[in-house]
């Protein structure tokens, strides 16, 4: 079954501004995907971190084009893309650089608004050099065409398959016992 999405806008709403995002979103059909906040780091990195895996550009703009391209690839994982994008929360570590996200944003996304919340933080976990993370939400179809393959699990529901495999021992507590 086909996605339903509808931008809810006020009745008194003003159309001589433009606004980089959507007031609000009603989803009535389709299948929710949660995202994790991406960075301009690579999605997959040790942890704990090593710096040596953090080679990250100066700027907003670099680092914004990095973590829309690892929010693309994301994306396109889950089954779906950008234009899919229905929510999303953007981490800046300096507000006044949201303009160059901004620009950003607006030549990934091609006129699609989602709804954001744009937040100031002292610093992302990621690394100290991070500038964003983007924590986001997309709708995609129902039927799994095109999306990863989703099987029953041991409890009846949903699970996607095939599961990766898991590299390595699992972690143990540093904290030891409780």
């Amino acid at each position: 079954m086909a996605k339903n999405v509808a931008i809810v806008h006020h009745a008194d709403r003003r159309t001589d501004v433009h606004m980089p995002y959507a007031p609000g979103i009603v989803v009535t059909r389709g299948r929710l995907v949660f995202l994790s906040g991406v960075t301009a780091a690579a999605v997959y990195h040790s942890h704990p971190h090593r710096d040596e895996e953090f080679d990250l550009p100066p700027t907003m703009r670099e680092q914004a084009v990095l973590a829309m391209e690892n929010l693309k690839k994301t994306l396109e994982a889950a089954g779906c893309g950008l234009p899919d994008l229905v929510s999303a929360t953007r981490f800046l570590t300096d507000v006044r650089e949201q303009d160059d996200l901004n620009l950003v944003w607006a030549d990934y996304l091609n006129g699609h608004l989602p709804t954001t919340t744009t937040v100031e933080v002292s610093r992302l976990a990621t690394h100290p050099r991070c500038k964003i993370e983007i924590s986001a939400i997309a709708v995609t179809d129902d039927d799994s065409h095109g999306g990863p393959e989703m099987a029953p699990n041991s409890d009846g529901g949903p699970e996607m398959a095939p599961k990766p495999p898991t590299l390595g021992p699992p972690r143990r507590s540093r904290r030891g016992p409780r």
